[in-house]
């Protein structure tokens, strides 16, 4: 068993250079290999025990479920995170939106004399990794996370722990406006972030079947008929969670970011924003309360 012999079992599913590239991902999280390692044959070196091991991983490969949920593991903002079939598998552009808020509000302060504390909700976690990401990089944060799945909020719980991360994770349902918690005026958010379903059924001919058979649907989907419905109901909980002066931060679909500031406009945000991710795309909405 070799690298070109792994990597090529995979060029019916990707690009080659993409094969390989998720072919030393995959030996890099179980054996630790470096690009070097597996360049000078250490892969044919393997235990018996080893190989077996490899191979019942690349047969989840072949049937076309992600590297990053057969390893476990997906790389997101220079940290790695635990994932499983419960969360989706982090994206760049989240990335993105993380790093749009840490420059927003990295600020340095006395240590001596701290401010008060910035207190950050995350609506729809998943595996938790705008909110750690947001606990570990902006100093001086509260951060709490709320998700509707409880699995999620366990892999998110487990990544907060590995990751040495203060969150506080919370099982809530943002449709369910009854039952969230009205903020006092001292616990309410300076930001609210959010990056919750917004592809549309319509849209699921164009995605690839590793993502559709894999990936958790209700953390994907919303109805053609209602593709603004988690915002808007994000949106008008915003209004009573954040402070004056907050931010609320959403990663939206590109075809809807328009739609989506102007649902905020609609709702008394004094100014909205819509940014581009690295793609180009119109990926980020940013509304002032």
């Amino acid at each position: 068993m070799t690298y070109n012999e792994l990597w090529h079992r995979l060029v019916p599913l990707y690009e080659p250079e993409e094969a390989r590239a998720v072919v030393r991902e995959l030996l890099d999280e179980l054996f630790g290999m470096s690009l070097t390692d597996i360049v000078s044959g250490k892969v044919s070196e393997l235990s018996a025990e080893d190989q077996r091991l490899l191979e019942e991983k690349m047969q989840r490969l072949q049937r076309g479920e992600p590297v990053q949920y057969v390893t476990g593991m997906a790389y997101f903002a220079g940290r790695l995170f635990r994932v499983g079939p419960s969360v989706l598998i982090p994206r760049p552009e989240t990335a993105q939106l993380c790093e749009i808020v840490r420059q927003d509000y990295d600020r340095p302060y006395c240590a001596l004399q701290p401010p008060e504390k910035i207190r950050v909700l995350d609506i729809g976690t998943g595996s938790g990794c705008i909110a750690i990401t947001l606990a570990l990089d902006i100093p001086n944060t509260e951060v709490t996370a709320w998700d509707i799945s409880s699995d999620a909020l366990l892999t998110a719980r487990e990544n907060a722990h590995r990751l040495g991360a203060a969150v506080n994770f919370q099982l809530h349902d943002i449709l369910d406006s009854e039952s969230l918690p009205e903020p006092e005026l001292r616990q309410k958010s300076e930001i609210i972030v959010s990056n919750p379903p917004y592809i549309c059924n319509s849209e699921r001919k164009d995605m690839s079947h590793n993502v559709l058979d894999y990936e958790p649907e209700t953390a994907l989907f919303v109805p053609d008929d209602d593709p603004l419905r988690f915002y808007r109901a994000i949106g008008r909980y915003a209004r009573q969670a954040l402070k004056p002066g907050g931010r609320l931060y959403f990663e939206v679909n590109s075809l809807y970011a328009d739609d989506v500031a102007e649902m905020l406009r609609g709702l008394s945000f004094s100014k909205t924003e819509i940014r581009k991710d690295d793609f180009g795309k119109n990926r980020f909405v940013l509304a002032d309360f």
